[in-house]
Formats: structure tokens, C-alpha cells, sequence
């Protein structure tokens, strides 16, 4: 079983980052997609994958990253560079380059997920300034190797579970 913790735009909040980050002590990877507005050394993300955003400045974020664990290649961008508040095609395309089956990015502050032929798409939402029907969230995606099942669960700040964002699938 692997479990990945995925959090975006968390724009400046520093005790809310660590405070997710804590809730998490012992999973396989965590991702901050953007926005953070932290310096790239920030403790708070110490033991991120974490890319740059459009708000942040510190030119030592990288504007996408990839690397995989076990099955499942990951590619994280914030999502501005691909337009993706108006498609997921072009970050769709970069993930297919690099060999990625889960890509996720941030930007939009929109909680979702979604598989598109053999990729899943994760954002994670905004934890400080979410848009769209839900509260602030960040994701857990989770992923059982011996029956290839991989299910992604959303929380609020609090730790407080949003069932309506529930995603679960089989890869293949």
C-alpha cells in the first residue's frame, strides 16, 4: 500500500502546511503543487516534492518535477504554464512525454479528481482560498498494489473527510 499526501496554494500559511504535514507523519511521499508563497527551504515543507507556482518567487523551485513509487509515476506542475483552468490536454501531453499515469497540479483551487485514459488528474483544492462548491482541502491518495485499486480522499484543514470528493479506480 502506498500513500501520497497532495496539498496546493496554500498561499503564505505556514502552521496550516505543517500542521497537514503532521497529521501525515508516515506516508510513502507528499507533494505541494504550487503557491505555497514559502521559501523553497521553508521547514514547513521539508520532505515536499514541491514545484512553483505563479505566485511564488524563490527562482529555486522547479516548475515541474516527476519521479515515481513503485507503479505509479508522478508529474506535478501548478498548472499555470498549461492553462489548465480552460483544458488538461497540454499538462495531459507533458505527463504522456515523461511517462506519467498521475499528475497533479493546482492553480484553479477546484478539489478534483478525474482519470483520463490511463492518467489520473489530482488537484488537491486550495487549503487557504478555495473555490467552488467545497471547503479548503488537500488529498490523500492511496494505492493497493495487489489489487492495482487506487482511491483518492479529500480533507478539510480540520482533517474532516469530504465524501462528496471521493475517487476510486483501477489501474491498469
Amino acid at each position: 500500500m502506498s500513500e501520497v499526501l497532495i496539498v496546493s496554494d496554500s498561499h503564505g500559511w505556514e502552521e496550516e502546511v505543517q500542521l497537514i504535514k503532521d497529521r501525515y507523519p508516515n506516508v510513502d511521499a507528499r507533494i505541494h503543487c504550487g503557491d505555497s508563497e514559502l521559501p523553497y527551504d521553508a521547514k514547513e515543507l521539508d520532505g515536499f516534492y514541491r514545484v512553483q507556482g505563479n505566485c511564488d518567487m524563490d527562482s529555486r523551485y522547479k516548475e515541474e518535477i516527476d519521479f515515481k513509487l513503485g507503479e505509479l509515476h508522478f508529474y506535478s506542475t501548478h498548472g499555470h504554464l498549461f492553462q489548465i483552468k480552460s483544458s488538461l490536454m497540454h499538462v495531459s501531453y507533458r505527463a504522456e512525454e515523461l511517462g506519467a499515469n498521475i499528475i497533479c497540479h493546482g492553480h484553479s483551487h477546484i478539489a478534483v479528481a478525474e482519470r483520463i485514459g490511463d492518467q489520473i488528474v489530482i488537484n488537491p483544492g486550495s487549503i487557504r482560498q478555495p473555490r467552488g462548491a467545497h471547503p479548503g482541502s488537500y488529498a490523500l491518495l492511496n494505492f493497493d498494489e495487489s489489487t492495482n485499486l487506487l482511491s483518492i480522499r479529500y480533507f478539510t484543514l480540520e482533517g474532516k473527510e469530504i465524501s462528496s470528493l471521493y475517487f476510486e479506480t483501477k489501474l491498469d
